[in-house]
């Protein structure tokens, strides 16, 4: 609903920002992309009885937080192959390399020990998912379900920083 009444508010505050002679602010042009890809096989009997099961494992709304992950993954795991496929002394797969597995380590994704692009490709949506909020709380104890947990952090009963 809003969305067209913020962008003519945008260009109204731009032209005025450029008649004071300050820049303007660059907010209104976004460049958004999805999130999330459906399967490419929408009624494949194996995965839809794999994805209700993680649903509910790990109390999901809906199966596109499932896609979310997996999308997440999927970009990650083609990142690092596409370093594989580079020499081991090049210097972009040095530096991305080290930044990737930085990232995953910062993430939980990956231990410091399993600090090589091998282990990047090893990922599952299960390790992704075990490291959602809602997991974490439900794991640790603070919500009776896994779905009482979920409406705990909505209900902003539980905080991660100042949030």
């Amino acid at each position: 609903g809003s969305g067209g009444k913020r962008q003519s508010e945008g260009v109204g505050s731009s032209e005025v920002a450029a008649q004071a002679g300050r820049m303007p602010k660059i907010s209104a042009q976004r460049n958004y992309r999805k999130v999330s890809s459906t399967p490419r096989r929408p009624y494949e009997k194996e995965r839809l009885d794999q994805e209700l099961k993680l649903c509910g494992e790990y109390g999901l709304r809906c199966k596109r937080e499932i896609w979310r992950s997996q999308l997440v993954l999927a970009k990650i795991r083609s990142a690092a192959r596409s370093l594989l496929t580079r020499d081991e002394k090049d210097p972009k797969r040095i530096f991305e390399g080290e930044a990737l597995l930085r990232r995953m380590v910062r993430y939980g994704l990956l231990t410091e020990e399993e600090n090589r692009l091998d282990f990047v490709l090893l990922l599952s949506t299960q390790r992704f998912l075990e490291r959602r909020l809602q997991t974490k709380v439900f794991k640790q104890g603070l919500a009776k379900s896994i779905h009482h947990a979920r409406v705990l952090i909505r209900q902003r009963h539980i905080r991660v920083g100042k949030r």
